[in-house]
């Protein structure tokens, strides 16, 4: 393994440190959301919150970090230039967006069939406006290699979190009254917030009120279609929550008559079944963990590495880990669900498991598919990377109409996993026509459709949910991962050279 691969897998430990830890602590969170709200439909409430509040942490930023990557990698000289416009603009956009969401809270909340509810969009609006605008100072540090610094700050806003979390809904939440536990929620996730710009505070007081126009108007070209393709992949992975709660809402009460109570059962029903995926997809969420930790060292180490001229090796290679190390988490997972599912410890929600591997397998696309997206970063062609992902986006919108009414959630899964395929395969052949990168196609093929073979294999032998089971799944998920490293590791012997005989006359 060169040392540029050792770099990123160093960098990668240290980021995933952080987020790994810190998403394992939220991810904890849940049996405590699950046990609190014994309703699906009140956690139901705070997914339908959580999954606008995605759309808003896409859209707010601007894609100011990776442009901020970009033009520094192009001219580092001028790169607290480059951090001060990318800041003042993020800082900027933020600040109208803020004055937007208090003037009209009523008016959203009610568009969100939250009518009596206008303290979550206030909330909302300051958490996510904090949360876009330290975005570029820890942009700042990645850069700089910070990656330790980088790590204490968000395990700090995280820590905060937990706590905030668990001692008022364990110890001041009375369960008769879900709002004041959203309230709870919501205040904790500001305080969390709060924390990150609060530990930069010094370098926020470094920045110099002076703007270049010329600049922030190359960033934004660059980065808009960025923006775009990250707001539609925020419609891949979370408007499916959204319309699940809209299109349930209408197809129930549409079947009953009209009354006030029918409507209130129609909304129950709806944030109900929303609660239901949302706790599962939490699940899937495992996978994501890894992409988190994965994206903070891998933006960053392919600009870096943009110029070497064993670029394509490089990224050949990283492709092949990472497909390796999400089979390996997708089995763990599916493999071991009767352990995993008591994260749920409320069995009103266990009926959603049935789509865990769906969302799983989705998951594996999707980061196969942000590591091929570096070719279109790399070489400034962004659109395709905006065409790519609104083309996802209007057929996961298009898949859920259609089948939500009919199949619910279980749509969604499905959706959320033909979409992120599709993405895949269209990001590789765009790829290979405008910046070609040698994948190893057969190795993607043998990791991949091994792993569904185990699944397959396995989950049709009939064993009690016992020890025996257990140590079965584990020992081939163990030989799996041997597999894995033995190839890997084959690849990496110099071949040697033919001996050259010589003779005399």
């Amino acid at each position: 393994m060169g040392s540029p691969i050792k770099q990123l897998l160093g960098q990668t430990a240290v980021y995933g440190m952080s987020v790994i830890l810190g998403r394992a602590l939220n991810f904890l969170l849940l049996p405590l959301y699950v046990y609190v709200f014994a309703e699906p439909k009140d956690y139901g409430v705070i997914s339908i919150l959580y999954a606008w509040v995605a759309f808003l942490i896409v859209l707010l930023p601007l894609g100011m970090e990776t442009a901020f990557f970009k033009f520094i990698s192009d001219n580092k000289e001028k790169k607290e230039t480059v951090f001060q416009n990318s800041f003042l603009t993020v800082a900027g956009f933020n600040s109208l967006f803020l004055v937007i969401a208090l003037l009209f809270s009523n008016k959203i909340a009610a568009w969100m069939l939250l009518p009596d509810h206008p303290e979550y969009i206030i909330l909302l609006a300051l958490i996510v406006c904090i949360d876009a605008t330290a975005a570029l100072p820890l942009a700042k540090l990645r850069s700089e290699n910070q990656a330790k610094r980088f790590a204490m700050i968000q395990l700090s806003s995280i820590l905060v979190n937990v706590i905030f979390n668990v001692v008022p809904l364990l110890f001041f939440f009375d369960n008769s009254d879900p709002h004041q536990g959203i309230m709870y929620i919501l205040f904790a996730n500001l305080l969390s917030s709060l924390t990150k710009p609060l530990m930069v505070y010094k370098d926020l007081l470094n920045i110099k009120l002076v703007y270049n126009g010329e600049l922030a108007k190359k960033m934004l070209l660059y980065s808009l279609p960025l923006v775009v393709a990250g707001f539609a992949g925020i419609i891949n992975e979370t408007i499916d929550r959204i319309l699940l709660q809209n299109i349930l809402y209408e197809t129930h009460l549409a079947a009953v008559p009209p009354s006030d109570f029918a409507q209130e059962q129609a909304l129950d029903y709806a944030e109900g079944q929303v609660g239901i995926y949302s706790a599962c997809y939490k699940l899937a969420m495992l996978v994501t963990i890894f992409l988190q930790a994965y994206r903070y060292a891998a933006e960053p180490f392919f600009f870096s590495n943009a110029q070497n001229t064993d670029r394509n090796k490089l990224y050949t290679k990283v492709m092949n880990y990472l497909i390796g190390a999400l089979c390996v988490v997708f089995l763990g997972v599916t493999l071991n669900m009767q352990l995993f599912k008591y994260f749920i410890p409320n069995e009103a929600y266990w009926e959603g498991l049935k789509v865990v591997p769906l969302l799983l397998l989705a998951n594996i696309f999707l980061g196969i598919y942000f590591n091929q997206s570096i070719w279109y970063k790399l070489s400034g062609q962004t659109r395709f990377g905006a065409y790519i992902a609104v083309g996802g986006a209007c057929l996961t919108i298009l898949l859920n109409v259609i089948f939500i009414p009919k199949y619910g959630y279980t749509a969604s899964a499905w959706a959320t996993m033909i979409v992120y395929a599709a993405q895949m395969i269209a990001s590789y052949l765009l790829g290979q026509k405008y910046y070609p990168i040698k994948y190893n196609l057969r190795k993607f093929g043998l990791y991949l459709g091994l792993a569904l073979l185990i699944f397959f294999l396995l989950k049709s032998i009939s064993m009690s949910d016992g020890m025996l089971q257990f140590f079965v799944h584990n020992g081939v998920i163990l030989l799996f991962i041997l597999l894995i490293y033995s190839l890997e590791k084959s690849n990496q012997k110099p071949k040697k050279e033919p001996v050259k005989k010589f003779t005399t006359d």
